[in-house]
């Protein structure tokens, strides 16, 4: 029906339950009983260009006033006078303000945390993935919405990289904000990522290390890690790598669930063959995992560990910074230049020179190493060439041990670090 919407009429149409109230003051003012026995307030109109009526909400009596409806529904009625459709208006407001919690929401780090979570904490290298974004792409990028972020941002990030820790590592962090970027592209139609060919600063052939220790270098390790002030836990850590040959993370989540006997076990889990590998311990390094943690309760923990064993440890790049420095003071008391940059896996790459030098037969020492030979199947018992294994092993300690303990007549050869350029 026809009327003024006041307080009373809308109390009559509460009262019976049903009923419409079409003002004219603006023509379109509406108040419509709704079966809930709630009344909303209108504004109808008709599009002038494709002819079509159109309604659109108010507000609800009770949480606005026929007053506040009638303000509202002038303003609509002004849009509508001026050639505008209010309606795609307001949908545009809509989408919009939808866009804007969508970018709220969607921010670097929003994006890092939801790729780590559901892709990268399930990879091997999953912790050095995790620690790339928390150095390099959190601090430069990680507030930034992910729509917002271009390529001069990127370029920007990856130059401040390799200015403070190599274009190596730069290229690293590039490749994970890559597969970070691709992963979220999948999954949203807006968003596409800004990384293009051209932005690494070194070529495979050009990051591929062939770095391995001299001798010097290896006294000085040691020597370091007697003084340096690293986690208890770290200089037997570092130890492990070359006198087993492993790599960081191997030795960093050595679980004594693993250790059977005298012979440490990597279930095939967590290596990189998918194999397990057998590695029979020399004297030399069962004394780096028979240490039990300080804090340590129970039957097994982490060998190598800052918490008692609970979880293994994890401060790689302060521990190797403080460990650096350490040696750095080594060298300048002895009058000798700094130390080349060397990297922990340059440790295992040592021990397998090492085993060569030491005369263990070439097969022996890529077993060693947990390679597979070619022509060998690639399924076969983790106990098999354990023998040779062993002896390889304990040829590797037994030149370790030489090495850092040098012979009085000084027979033992010099050797130069082998540094890639």
């Amino acid at each position: 029906m026809r009327g003024k919407i006041t307080n009373e009429s809308v109390a009559a149409l509460i009262e019976a339950g049903k009923g419409t109230i079409a003002d004219t003051n603006p023509t379109g003012f509406v108040a419509r009983c709704q079966k809930s026995g709630k009344v909303s307030y209108f504004y109808r109109f008709r599009d002038k260009r494709s002819g079509k009526k159109h309604w659109i909400g108010l507000g609800v009596h009770g949480d606005i006033t026929p007053k506040r409806a009638r303000e509202l529904a002038a303003a609509q009625a002004g849009k509508v006078a001026g050639r505008a459709n209010p309606l795609l208006e307001q949908r545009a407001e809509r989408a919009e303000a939808a866009r804007a919690e969508r970018t709220e929401q969607n921010t670097v780090n929003a994006v890092l945390d939801d790729f780590v979570k559901r892709h990268s904490s399930k990879l091997r290298s999953g912790d050095q993935v995790e620690s790339a974004f928390d150095r390099y792409v959190r601090p430069a990028i990680g507030t930034m919405s992910i729509y917002a972020v271009r390529r001069r941002d990127v370029a920007k990030m990856l130059d401040s990289v390799a200015d403070s820790a190599g274009p190596v590592m730069s290229d690293r962090v590039l490749a994970h904000i890559r597969k970070a970027f691709n992963w979220q592209a999948i999954r949203d139609d807006e968003f596409s990522s800004p990384i293009v060919r051209g932005m690494a600063r070194t070529k495979p052939k050009e990051r591929a290390r062939k770095r391995t220790l001299a001798d010097d270098e290896i006294r000085d390790i040691w020597a370091a890690l007697e003084t340096a002030p690293v986690p208890v836990c770290y200089p037997a850590f570092i130890k492990s790598l070359l006198l087993c040959m492993t790599r960081r993370n191997e030795s960093a989540r050595l679980h004594t669930s693993e250790l059977d006997g005298g012979v440490w076990i990597i279930p095939g889990a967590r290596y990189k063959n998918k194999l397990d590998h057998a590695i029979p311990l020399s004297a030399a390094a069962r004394a780096l995992v028979e240490a039990k943690p300080a804090g340590a309760n129970g039957r097994a923990w982490f060998v190598f560990s800052t918490t008692g064993g609970a979880k293994p440890f994890s401060g790689f790049s302060k521990a190797k910074e403080l460990l650096d420095a350490e040696i750095a003071k080594v060298r300048k008391a002895a009058g000798r230049p700094k130390m080349p940059q060397w990297q922990l896996h340059d440790l295992r790459r040592t021990g397998r020179s090492l085993m060569s030098r030491a005369g263990v037969d070439a097969d022996h020492a890529e077993r060693a190493m947990g390679h597979v030979i070619g022509g060998v199947r690639e399924t076969y018992d983790r106990h098999e060439y354990l023998d040779e294994k062993r002896k390889a092993f304990e040829a590797l300690a037994g030149l370790v041990n030489v090495i850092l303990n040098p012979p009085a007549n000084n027979v033992l050869p010099f050797v130069t670090a082998n540094v890639s350029t």
